[in-house]
């Protein structure tokens, strides 16, 4: 049986689609979730810049990353679901398989953005390469609706 399940979480609604699920079968059984959040050690936008700007950008990022989880665990809580929050730097699927190795999850839980062509061919599936490298199952859902639709749009941007 399932204890804790891990989902990470990038900050989008398409990302976010995995709470629901997880939510309705967690308080229930009594499992613990544990959020992730990975940040990218740089910004791609920040390429040249005095390394004083660059750091002060990275520690937003933290910040921000660590305010997103925790209200969304504190969400979850009220809700009667034991969450807990992690933020990780790094390359986000080695990331996400670590985290959960780290925190004794035995089930990872994600959506995935549905790219195909060229932007999978570009920005690679994070989602593919935590369910080829996860030692433990992973749970890959496509989003519907709203989040179906912000997915969309974000890839033809």
């Amino acid at each position: 049986m399932y204890s804790r399940v891990l989902i990470p979480l990038d900050g989008s609604e398409v990302a976010e689609a995995a709470l629901p699920l997880i939510e309705g079968i967690a308080a229930p059984l009594g499992l613990e979730v544990v959020l992730v959040r990975v940040v990218l050690p740089h910004s791609r936008d920040l390429i040249g810049v005095p390394a004083a700007v660059a750091e002060d950008e990275r520690v937003a990022r933290l910040r921000e990353a660590k305010r997103y989880l925790e209200g969304l665990a504190a969400t979850l809580g009220e809700r009667g679901v034991r969450a807990t929050a992690q933020i990780r730097v790094g390359a986000p699927p080695a990331e996400i398989v670590a985290a959960a190795i780290e925190t004794g999850a035995d089930l990872i839980a994600m959506t995935t953005h549905g790219r195909s062509g060229l932007g999978r061919l570009l920005f690679g599936s994070v989602a593919e390469s935590v369910l080829r490298g996860a030692p433990i199952p992973v749970i890959l859902l496509r989003p519907t609706g709203a989040a179906a639709r912000a997915a969309r749009d974000e890839a033809h941007a």
